[in-house]
């Protein structure tokens, strides 16, 4: 992994943090590109590291601009990984419309436009990669994870028709499905739960790092749960 380019989108939550930690040890170029505008202590920083905040990829041309932004710093980007996405509980019967819209766009529409955006950089690699984050939940829904459910299986569709589309040009397209992420809100939100069953977000974003690897390169369209104990 020494060298290769990675753009990481969502790279200042928490598990964005953990796959941008965990390339720069393995000697990745990293572009850090988030929603919100000011990045948290403890990511990786130096000559090798291009932050980015403030970026609405749910904007084509916001998107665009990032995108193309990390590949000028760096010359090249041999692998785009889509964690930008968001997560909201709510029945159907209970819940509204707009969180329909929001988790698409938060979700699908980011992947989308940044996959878009990158595609030409990533044919110009010798080993292109795009790795989405889709979710376990999206399988088999379960009561309050209608509009989350449908969005993330929005972007296991999205992962299966790029892998299709890109296969001839040699850019692999895969998608890990988390089960629930040890992550410090998931613990406050379900406090008694067994959260060493939970899947630990370096053990995600080692799987994430594997996948935008040249030894990945048999593998594309895959859909990959990632679930712990769960």
């Amino acid at each position: 992994m020494a060298g290769r380019v990675l753009a990481i989108t969502g790279a200042f939550g928490v598990l964005g943090q953990a796959v941008a930690k965990a390339a720069a040890a393995q000697g990745c170029r990293l572009a850090l590109i988030d929603y919100a505008k000011d990045a948290p202590g403890g990511l990786p920083a130096g000559e090798d590291v291009f932050v980015q905040g403030g970026v609405d990829l749910t904007d084509a041309v916001a998107a665009g601009a990032a995108i193309d932004a990390a590949a000028d710093r760096f010359g090249a980007l041999d692998a785009l990984l889509n964690i930008a996405g968001g997560f909201r509980w709510e029945t159907v019967e209970g819940g509204s419309m707009e969180s329909w819209h929001g988790l698409y766009r938060m979700n699908v529409l980011t992947a989308s436009n940044a996959s878009r955006s990158a595609i030409p950089h990533l044919k110009r690699s010798a080993a292109g990669r795009i790795v989405n984050v889709g979710s376990n939940a999206a399988l088999k829904a379960s009561v309050g994870m209608g509009a989350y459910a449908a969005a993330k299986a929005g972007v296991h569709s999205l992962t299966q028709a790029l892998a299709e589309e890109l296969k001839a040009d040699g850019v692999t397209v895969n998608a890990v499905l988390p089960s629930i992420i040890d992550t410090p809100a998931n613990r406050a939100d379900m406090p008694k739960a067994d959260f060493a069953a939970w899947v630990a977000p370096d053990d995600l974003a080692a799987v994430i790092l594997f996948l935008a690897s040249e030894e990945a390169r048999a593998v594309t369209g895959a859909l990959l749960p990632v679930t712990g104990r769960v």
